[in-house]
Order: structure tokens, then C-alpha cells, then sequence
């Protein structure tokens, strides 16, 4: 019988038992329910509940337990409803009848939201790792190839020179950001629920502020109505596990572009590659396909829990049972795809030759109109001639260097001779010294900011 059942004289239809079921997914939160409830029965002993002999024997025989778990040794009954019951039970078989006292004050709804808290600050520190790893990768590739000239696009059109080391590094601070939202929700999350009880609180004298030092909380929360329903830290979760998966998603679609025989700039390392099981020449970026694809499952975890809580009155409902799954999913899912990523970016080769065979003179159209600018010409008056110089050129067949300065003078008399140097890639990486630029000392710049910024 459930711990429940006593109140019922039918036993309950075996479909509604697996409707109801949560172990089949929570039981990863064995750890979790494991050290809430050794701290739980820390504070019975203060409150006077416990002795203290049974307060260390549950602990030991929860101690039992975990190591069981960590073994993979822990037998589940087929009544166990959820991890809560399962080691619950257990730890009654293991110490007696006192194992039953440990649910004094304790109502699985401020448990399950403390276990599952826990879990999500937990899964907040690894994912901060992970991210780290890969902002490491980027920054590697980033100072390695610093000055390494390729075009810059913009509409997929190509725009501007820029280099290797200001590309790689535009990918190092959407890293940067999800590192700030993991360490938010981490900090939202870490409010102590456990001793809201049911939903009004617990009768017994628990020094909830000692649990939360003992669980590594930062606080407890105000109100147990709210305390025991509240799964915001859960949606904040789900969303910065989107963001990550979006940022990994452009990440990969443009490495998916650059190592294609269109592009060519990159090429894959062969274990983070696959080929076909037709075509013997293919080899297909099949990882980082995979990476952009599970961006779409990470944005449906999120929006799927958001349709679950929106409708819900305050305390606990069971709909929210449904809010693990997603996030253990999408823990999984990012988890993978960052380890992956930093694979891919820290062994990838560059083809600098097929960058800066990229690097043709319409790059420089910018670069031309600012010359007129320097010249006293307004930008707006600069910009519709040098479009006319450029329209020019590919009338004519050529590229917009060619022309001649006498041509040249034809759109305007502000061209001279050394109109030629706007043509230079270097200096027109140079020109761009203001913070964020491409110029040799903005990119050192950024890139000491960036390794300050991981090392925090």
C-alpha cells in the first residue's frame, strides 16, 4: 500500500499507477533526496523529535543507501511510486520502524521541490564547467589565429575584412552570457523550501535557516503557499539551456558553411566528422548538424513547461511532475553538445590560403567611402558614389581596384593617387581601433578581457 492509502478502500487501477509513477525519471535525484533528508533529520534532533541515536541511525542507514545507489546495488520495489517512497522504504527495512519518523514536518511537496533544486544548482556548476571548456577552445583558436585576414559577412553576403581571432571571439561572448544566466539561476534557485510542509508550513520548532547553511541555499523562502508550487528556477533553467543550444546553433552553422567546398576555410578533424553510406568522398558534418538540430528540442523543453505552469493555481498540483523530464533532458542534451563543440573548435584545422583568397576589393567598398569622408565628403554623399563606382566596375567587367584614377575622378574629384592604399587589408584592420574593432591592439584587448572573464 501507498503511504498514502490508508484513507482508500480500493487499491489503485494499475494505469493510474503508471500515469502516476515519477521513478522511471526521478530517481536521478537519489543524491539529492539522500542529503536533504540527512540534514531533515539533523533539524528533528534539534526540534527534540529525534534522539539522538535514531537521528544517527537513519543517517547511517541513509548513508546505506547512497552507497547502494552509487553502486548501482539498489533494489526497486515494484510500489515504489517515486525516489522519495523508494528510499523511504529502504531505509525502514535497513533501521526499523524509526526510519518512519523522518517524515515528521516533511510533506513530499517542499521534499521534491528541495531534491529538485538541489539537482538544478548542481546541474548549474556543470554546465559552467562545460561552457568553460569551450570558451577555452575559442579563445585558443582565437589567439592562435588572431591576425589571420578572412572576409566578414553580413546576409551571408560578404561584407568586410575581419580576422579568425575577431570571429572566433564574437562566439566566446554569447558563452559569456550564458555563464552569467547559469550563475543567475543558480542563485535563483538556491531558496529553501523544505519545512513549507503541504503547503501552510511545518508545526514542528526546524531552524530552517540551518538547513539552508547545511544545504548550500543562500536563503529560505518567505512564503510555503508559494514555496512548494514556485518551479521559476526551473524555467530559468529550461532557458538558459535554450540560449546555450541557440548560441551552439549558430556556432555550428557557420562552421557547417565554412567547411564546405564552397567555402573551405575549415576543415573537420575526422573524429568529429562522418561520411556516407553511398557517396565514398563525403565527409559530413554530421556533429555539429546534430548540435543545431537539438536547439529546436531545447526551445520545446522550455516552452512545453511554460504551457504546463501557466494555468496553475498556488501550491502544489501534480501537473507538476511534469517538470523534470525537460529539465533532465535538456541537462543531457547541452551537457553533450558542449563537450562536442569544444572537440570540434579545439581540433579543427583553418585554411588561412582560402581566406584570403576570399579577400577581394568590393570588401573595401567601406573603406573607400570613408576615404571621401576624410575628404570632407558627407558619409550619405560618399556612400551613393562609391555604389556608383562599384556598379561601375562590374559593368565593366572588373573589380573596383582596376579602375583608373582618371575613372575614378569621373564619380569624384576628391579621389587622388593614394586612393590605391584603401585597398590594403591590413590597414584597413588597422583603422579599427575603437573597443570591439578589428585593429591588432582592440583584439589583444578583447582578448585579454575574455581570459579574465573565464578566469572569474
Amino acid at each position: 500500500m501507498p503511504m498514502w492509502g490508508s484513507r482508500f478502500d480500493k487499491s489503485t487501477d494499475e494505469l493510474v499507477q503508471r500515469l502516476n509513477a515519477s521513478l522511471p525519471f526521478d530517481k536521478r535525484l537519489y543524491a539529492d533526496d539522500i542529503t536533504a533528508s540527512i540534514v531533515w533529520s539533523s533539524g528533528l534532533e534539534k526540534a527534540g523529535v529525534l534522539t539522538r541515536q535514531e537521528a544517527q541511525s537513519i543517517k547511517d542507514g541513509l548513508e546505506t543507501i547512497r552507497a547502494e545507489f552509487d553502486a548501482s546495488k539498489f533494489n526497486f520495489h515494484v510500489n515504489d511510486e517515486d525516489i522519495h517512497t523508494a528510499v523511504e522504504r529502504r531505509l525502514v527495512e535497513i533501521v526499523g520502524p524509526v526510519g518512519v519518523k523522518l517524515h515528521t514536518g516533511r510533506n513530499r511537496n517542499d521534499q521534491v521541490a528541495t531534491d529538485f533544486r538541489l539537482w538544478v544548482m548542481r546541474a548549474c556548476n556543470r554546465l559552467r564547467n562545460h561552457i568553460g571548456t569551450l570558451q577555452k577552445a575559442l579563445l585558443e583558436s582565437a589567439e592562435t589565429n588572431m591576425n589571420t585576414v578572412m572576409p566578414g559577412y553580413t546576409h551571408l553576403q560578404p561584407a568586410q575584412p575581419i580576422t579568425w581571432g575577431h570571429w572566433a571571439l564574437s562566439h566566446f561572448w554569447p558563452l559569456d552570457r550564458d555563464q552569467q544566466r547559469i550563475t543567475q539561476t543558480h542563485a535563483r534557485a538556491a531558496i529553501l523550501p523544505l519545512g513549507s510542509g503541504a503547503l501552510a508550513g511545518s508545526a514542528f520548532d526546524i531552524n530552517r535557516n540551518d538547513l539552508a547553511d547545511s544545504l548550500g541555499f543562500n536563503a529560505v523562502s518567505q512564503n510555503s503557499l508559494d514555496a512548494v508550487s514556485d518551479r521559476d528556477f526551473a524555467a530559468d533553467f529550461l532557458f538558459s539551456a535554450a540560449m546555450i543550444g541557440i548560441h551552439l546553433s549558430r556556432l555550428s552553422e557557420q562552421l557547417i558553411l565554412f567547411t564546405s567546398a564552397e567555402f573551405e576555410f575549415v576543415e573537420l578533424d575526422d573524429a568529429y566528422a562522418t561520411g556516407s553510406s553511398l557517396l565514398p568522398q563525403k565527409k559530413n558534418p554530421d556533429t555539429l548538424e546534430l548540435t543545431r538540430g537539438k536547439s529546436g528540442r531545447l526551445i520545446g523543453n522550455l516552452t512545453g513547461l511554460l504551457a504546463t505552469l501557466k494555468g496553475l493555481p498556488s501550491a502544489y498540483d501534480k501537473d507538476l511532475q511534469e517538470d523534470k523530464e525537460p529539465l533532465f533532458d535538456a541537462d543531457d542534451t547541452v551537457e553533450l553538445a558542449l563537450q562536442v563543440m569544444s572537440g570540434v573548435v579545439s581540433t579543427m584545422q583553418l585554411r588561412p590560403e582560402k581566406m584570403a583568397a576570399r579577400i577581394v576589393p568590393t570588401l573595401f567598398s567601406t573603406d573607400l567611402a570613408d576615404y571621401l569622408v576624410e575628404r570632407n565628403v558627407p558619409f550619405r554623399e560618399a556612400h551613393e558614389i562609391v555604389g556608383k563606382v562599384v556598379r561601375h566596375a562590374e559593368e565593366r567587367g572588373m573589380s573596383i581596384d582596376e579602375l583608373s584614377l582618371t575613372e575614378l575622378q569621373t564619380f569624384s574629384t576628391y579621389f587622388t593617387k593614394n586612393v590605391i592604399e584603401v585597398f590594403d587589408v591590413k590597414t584597413a584592420l588597422m583603422r579599427r581601433t575603437l573597443e570591439g574593432g578589428t585593429a591588432p591592439n582592440a583584439l589583444l584587448q578583447q582578448l585579454r578581457l575574455a581570459r579574465s572573464s573565464i578566469s572569474q
